[in-house]
């Protein structure tokens, strides 16, 4: 069953529920990245540009545990989503209950509701039903524009859906539709890149990308574990033949060796670091393959926090093909894991 999608909705006169995922690193009141604020700009400006359509955005920020904490609150980001979103932003200091109906009733045409984190009330992370149904209660209709939690089966991701028509948001559809591009049938050689931590998250990508890519890189701290649990791969997964000092980063041989792989890859999915990046010089085998990636001519999915913030600080967004919010999502999709989030819009119906 297909999903259902935005422009497939007849949204006139409605109230719609956007989630989209704001979760970002927050420094002297500024958040550290636009990527994901700027993920749901073009559902938000299509959805304001229907005839009499009211819309209201929520999130989650943090891990506030279920409790109203200033430090977690969506209130920081109403500057910066003004300025990507091209909206006047009204904030609602919850997102449940008569604050967000009045809030609705009053709302003018061209302003955007902002509701509070969806985390600061416990039904959230539970999937509570009565939650649930509070959420959807003050809207006609519901967008989920946040692939990043489509992993997760959560109130705002699926329990709102069995309360109200359910769509797709743009965001999520590109989503899915350059990741199907990289999980099914890639053209060959396809090559993926595997970095950084926690081995535990990436031996299932492996595991499944065996039976259809033609190489498999890995390094960053995923590396050292799997030489030092004496793991075993396939001839098609390659392992660092070499580091640099104190095993922070790969070593010039394995560079010169993945390089050439690269190069020569019509399809390249990369997910983590080769290194500690965030202290030189153990970010040279990073830099050098990220270089190589982007002058490679293939297509290019790369996806991750540490992978994201490395194109962000370098300015190198617009130089990959396709760039995913999501990290622990990604990979599970890529693994084939079913995504609670994506169900949900297809089991749901009018």
């Amino acid at each position: 069953m297909e999903i259902k999608k935005i422009q497939n909705g007849n949204f006139d006169g409605k109230k719609v529920l956007v989630r989209a995922d704001f979760n970002v690193a927050i420094k002297d009141g500024k958040p550290q990245e636009k990527f994901k604020l700027e993920a749901c700009k073009e559902t938000v400006q299509y959805l304001t540009s229907q005839e009499g359509v009211k819309i209201a955005i929520t999130s989650h920020f943090g891990r506030p545990e279920g409790k109203r904490n200033f430090d977690f609150s969506l209130a920081q980001l109403i500057n910066d989503l003004e300025e990507i979103i091209e909206k006047k932003i009204i904030f609602v200091d919850d997102c449940v209950g008569k604050k967000v109906s009045d809030a609705l009733d009053f709302l003018e045409q061209g302003e955007v509701l902002l509701l509070e984190n969806v985390r600061f009330h416990a039904g959230e992370e539970t999937n509570d039903e009565v939650f649930a149904k509070e959420l959807g209660e003050n809207f006609d209709a519901y967008v989920n524009d946040a692939f990043s939690v489509c992993h997760r089966n959560q109130a705002s991701v699926t329990g709102v859906t069995k309360y109200i028509p359910s769509y797709a948001g743009f965001w999520l559809q590109k989503e899915i539709q350059n990741l199907d591009r990289v999980a099914k049938n890639p053209a060959l050689p396809a090559t993926a890149i595997i970095g950084g931590a926690k081995i535990e998250t990436k031996l299932p990508l492996i595991n499944v990308l065996e039976s259809s890519y033609t190489n498999i890189l890995v390094g960053g701290k995923i590396a050292n574990e799997a030489i030092e649990q004496t793991l075993k791969f396939s001839p098609k997964v390659l392992l660092p033949v070499d580091f640099a000092q104190e095993k922070f980063d790969i070593g010039e041989k394995t560079i010169e060796i993945f390089k050439d792989i690269i190069s020569k890859s019509k399809v390249i999915v990369w997910n983590g670091p080769m290194g500690k990046f965030e202290q030189k010089p153990f970010d040279n085998g990073t830099n050098e393959i990220l270089k190589t990636v982007i002058e490679s001519g293939a297509f290019t999915l790369i996806g991750g926090g540490e992978s994201v913030q490395i194109l962000e600080e370098k300015g190198l967004m617009d130089k990959v093909s396709f760039v995913s919010t999501g990290g622990g999502a990604m990979l599970e999709y890529l693994s084939g894991e079913s995504m609670p989030g994506i169900e949900a819009l297809r089991e749901n119906q009018e």
